[in-house]
C-alpha cells in the first residue's frame, strides 16, 4: 500500500506549493493541540503493532521520528486515524483534535448501518472488513451460558480477522449468491449512498467515510478556503480515495440549496461547524434525501446550556435555561429547530441516535416528506417549567392530538400544569423551550449499531466507549424527557447522598420506572412525580437527620421537609436496581486526557490560529484555587452590598467599606 500511496503523493506534490498549504483556513475545523499522552499518540496497525499517530518532517533534520510518510514535504505532518493518513503543512499551523476521535467513530458506525438498511433495500449487501456475523447484543437479564457462547464467538471473530479483511478488501460492486450485489470499502457502488460533508477543512472525515464505510457511490468534501479545498483533493489521493471523494470549494449552503431537486438530493448530510450550525440547518432539511440522514454537531454548549437564552432562541427557536438537565435539553433543543425547519417544507425528522458528550452534542436525524405526519409535530414540542428553588420540572405540551379510529383529532394545549408557584417550595418557576419531548433516539436502530461496534471490536480505536455509551442508550426510558441528579436532590435539602443503588431501589419499590442517562453520570430518568422523589428524600432525611435549626425558613430545605412523606420510602436494593451496562463495566463517562484538552480558538483566516482566547484561559486558569483563608484578609475586598447601598452590617461587616480601592485587587478577587 505505501509504494502506491508513495507514488501518488510525488505526482501531486508539484501541483501544491508547500507556501500555500502553509496559510490553509479551515472553516468549521476545530483547532487542538496533539496530546501527548501514550493512548491518544499511538495506534495499532493491521498487525496489532504499535504505530505513530503523528509524523513531523522539517527542513532542518529531515526526519525526526526515523519513519515518516514517503514523500513528505519539508516540515509536513502526517496525522493517522482509523485507516486514514491526513496530511497537515505544520503541527505549528493546523491544529488536529484527537478528542473528536470518538464523533468520527460513531459517525463511520451510523452510517454504516444505514447504509446497511437502505442498500438492502436495492439487494446490495456491504461488507465490512472484520465482520464475520452479526452478534446481537442483550442488555436484559442473561444466562451464563448465552454469555460464554458469545463470547466464544468474539474470539473466533478475533482469529479470522485478518483473513476476512484480505477476503472483503477484494470485493466489489460485484453479484454475489443468488445475484445479490456485494459492495466494499474503497470501492464505488453504483447504488449506493451520495454523502456531503459541508465543512470537511482538512477532509479527514470524508476520507475515512470512502475507507471505512462500504456502499458509497460518492462523497462530496467541501470547504469555503481554497487552499482547504486544495488539501482536500491532495488528501484523497494520497489515501488512493479519489474515486470516492470530491473536494469543492463552495459555500455549504449553496451546495445545498442548489440539491434541492429530488434526483440531486443527497443520501447522508454531516455538518461539523466550529460553533452552531444554525446558519445551514435551513439548506440541510432541504438538500437531504427522502428519508436521508444528517449529521449535525452542535458546539456552542455555552448558548445551549442556559448561559445566552435569548441567544439560544434567536439562533434555534428555543429558549434554553440554567439547570441539570442541560444537556439533555441541549440535545432536544437541537431536534425541535430541526423539525421545525423540517416543518415548512413538509418535512419532518425521526431521531436515530442523539447523543451528549465530552464539550458537544450530536445528532443522527432521518428526513421523511408527508403533510399529514407534519401535522404531529406541534404535540412533539414542549415547554419547560422549572422550579428555581427545587428544581422540580413540569412539561407542557404545545399542542394535543387524539385519535378517532382511523383520523386524528389536533386541539390546542390546555395549561399551565403548575401554580404561580413551586408547590413544593413556594419559589417561582422559570419558563424554557419549547424542546423535541419525543424519544431522543430510535432503540432498535441504536441496537444494530452496539451489535456491530461489539462484534468487530477492533474496527474502531473507541470501540469501548461507543459499546458503553449505546449501552446506556438503549437502557433509557425512551418517553421520559430530562432528568434529576442526585446531588442536587440531596444537596436542595442539606443533607447526605444517598446510594445510586438505593435510590433507584426506593423508586422501584413504590413502582416507577427509573434509568439512568448518558449525559450526565448522577442522572436519574423517572416517571415517579417530583412529590414521590421528594418524599423518598423526606425519608432519606429522616434515617439521616440534618440540623433544621439552620434551615431558613424561607430555604426550600426548609419547605420541603416541613411536610410530612404521605409515601414511605423502602431503600433495600434490588437486583434490578443496578443496570447492565453497570455491572459489566463498560466504558461510560471516561476521564479528560488531559488539562484543557477541550475546543480551542477557532482557526484565523489566513492560517494559524487565534491567540487571544488561548491567553484568557490562561489569564483565569486556577483563579479559585488560592482561596483566602484567613478573615482578615477580607477587609482588602470591597464590599460589593456596600456600593449597592445595601449592606446592613455597618462596621462589623467583614468586607471593606472604603470607596476607594485598588481597582486591579478588586477585579482580581471578583
Amino acid at each position: 500500500m505505501l509504494p502506491k500511496v508513495a507514488r501518488l503523493l510525488c505526482v501531486t506534490a508539484a501541483r501544491v506549493s508547500l507556501q500555500d498549504l502553509g496559510k490553509v483556513s479551515f472553516r468549521g475545523l476545530r483547532t487542538m493541540e496533539v496530546l501527548k499522552s501514550s493512548q491518544d499518540i499511538s495506534i495499532s496497525d493491521e498487525t496489532g503493532a504499535p504505530v505513530d499517530r503523528v509524523t513531523t518532517t522539517s527542513p532542518a533534520n529531515g526526519n525526526q521520528s526515523g519513519a515518516t510518510e514517503p514523500g513528505l514535504l519539508p516540515g509536513e505532518t502526517v496525522v493517522r486515524e482509523g485507516k486514514a493518513a491526513i496530511l497537515f503543512p505544520s503541527a505549528n499551523e493546523v491544529f488536529y483534535n484527537p478528542v473528536q476521535e470518538f464523533n468520527r467513530d460513531l459517525t463511520c458506525a451510523v452510517i454504516t448501518e444505514y447504509a446497511r438498511e437502505r442498500l438492502a433495500e436495492k439487494g446490495v449487501r456491504i461488507v465490512v472488513p472484520g465482520e464475520k456475523e452479526r452478534v446481537v447484543v442483550c442488555l436484559s437479564e442473561d444466562k451464563q451460558s448465552s454469555e460464554n457462547h458469545e463470547s466464544t464467538e468474539h474470539e473466533q471473530q478475533q482469529q479470522q480477522q485478518l483473513e476476512d479483511e484480505t477476503e472483503n478488501e477484494k470485493g466489489g460492486d460485484k453479484p454475489g449468491e443468488e445475484g445479490v450485489i456485494t459492495a466494499s470499502v474503497g470501492q464505488r457502488c453504483e447504488q449506493g449512498l451520495h454523502v456531503l460533508e459541508g465543512l470537511a477543512a482538512s477532509g479527514l472525515r470524508s476520507v475515512r467515510f470512502a475507507l471505512e464505510v462500504p456502499g458509497l457511490r460518492s462523497v462530496t468534501a467541501n470547504d469555503f478556503s481554497a487552499k482547504a479545498a486544495a488539501l482536500i483533493a491532495r488528501n484523497a489521493e494520497h489515501n488512493g480515495v479519489a474515486h470516492l471523494v470530491q473536494a469543492s470549494q463552495r459555500d455549504a449552503s449553496m451546495v445545498m440549496y442548489e440539491a434541492r431537486g429530488k434526483n440531486q438530493r443527497f443520501d447522508v448530510i454531516d455538518l461539523d461547524p466550529y460553533g452552531s450550525p444554525s446558519p445551514f440547518l435551513d439548506a440541510a432539511v432541504q438538500a437531504v434525501g427522502e428519508g436521508g440522514l444528517l449529521c449535525i454537531t452542535c458546539t456552542d454548549m455555552a448558548v445551549m446550556a442556559g448561559n445566552s437564552g435569548e441567544t439560544c432562541y434567536s439562533k434555534y427557536s428555543s429558549v434554553s435555561i440554567k439547570s441539570r438537565f442541560c444537556h439533555e435539553m441541549a440535545l432536544r433543543i437541537i431536534l425541535h429547530s430541526l423539525d421545525q425547519r423540517a416543518n415548512v417544507y413538509q418535512r419532518y425528522i425521526e431521531p436515530l441516535l442523539s447523543v451528549s458528550v465530552d464539550f458537544y452534542i450530536r445528532v443522527f436525524v432521518r428526513v421523511r416528506t408527508g403533510q399529514a405526519k407534519v401535522k404531529n409535530s406541534a404535540s412533539k414540542q414542549a415547554l419547560v417549567y422549572n422550579c428555581v428553588g427545587c428544581g422540580s420540572f413540569h412539561l407542557q405540551r404545545m399542542g394535543k392530538r387524539m385519535s378517532h379510529g382511523k383520523n386524528m383529532k389536533y386541539s390546542a394545549a390546555t395549561g399551565p400544569p403548575v401554580g404561580p408557584n413551586c408547590e413544593h417550595c413556594g419559589q417561582r418557576h422559570q419558563l424554557g423551550g419549547p424542546i423535541w419531548a419525543e424519544p431522543l433516539h430510535d432503540v432498535e436502530f441504536v441496537q444494530k449499531v452496539l451489535s456491530a461496534v461489539s462484534g468487530n471490536p477492533s474496527r474502531f480505536g473507541t470501540s469501548k466507549r461507543i459499546e458503553g455509551m449505546l449501552s446506556m442508550m438503549t437502557e433509557e426510558l425512551p418517553d421520559v424527557p430530562l432528568y434529576y441528579t442526585m446531588d442536587h436532590l440531596s444537596s436542595t435539602v442539606h443533607c447526605n447522598t444517598p446510594a445510586l443503588l438505593q435510590f433507584r431501589s426506593a423508586l422501584l419499590h413504590a413502582g416507577h420506572r427509573v434509568s439512568l442517562s448518558h449525559a450526565c453520570k448522577n442522572a436519574l430518568k423517572t416517571d415517579a412525580p417530583p412529590a414521590v422523589l421528594w418524599d423518598i428524600m423526606r425519608c432519606w432525611e429522616k434515617a439521616n437527620p440534618v440540623k433544621r435549626e439552620r434551615l431558613s425558613e424561607t430555604s426550600p430545605a426548609f419547605r420541603i421537609l416541613s411536610t410530612e412523606p404521605t409515601l414511605q420510602a423502602c431503600f433495600e436494593v434490588r437486583d434490578d436496581a443496578n443496570p447492565q451496562s453497570r455491572r459489566r463495566h463498560l466504558v461510560r463517562f471516561q476521564e479528560n486526557p488531559q488539562a484543557n484538552w477541550g475546543p480551542k480558538a477557532r482557526a484565523k483566516a489566513g492560517g494559524g490560529i487565534c491567540t487571544e482566547l488561548e491567553d484568557k484561559r490562561k489569564q483565569f486558569q486556577g483563579k479559585r484555587k488560592s482561596q483566602i483563608t484567613d478573615l482578615s484578609q477580607l477587609k482588602n475586598v470591597p464590599c460589593k452590598r456596600f456600593r449597592k447601598g445595601t449592606c446592613t452590617h455597618g462596621e462589623k461587616c467583614c468586607y471593606s467599606h472604603e470607596l476607594e480601592s485598588a481597582p486591579g485587587e478588586a477585579e482580581k478577587m471578583e
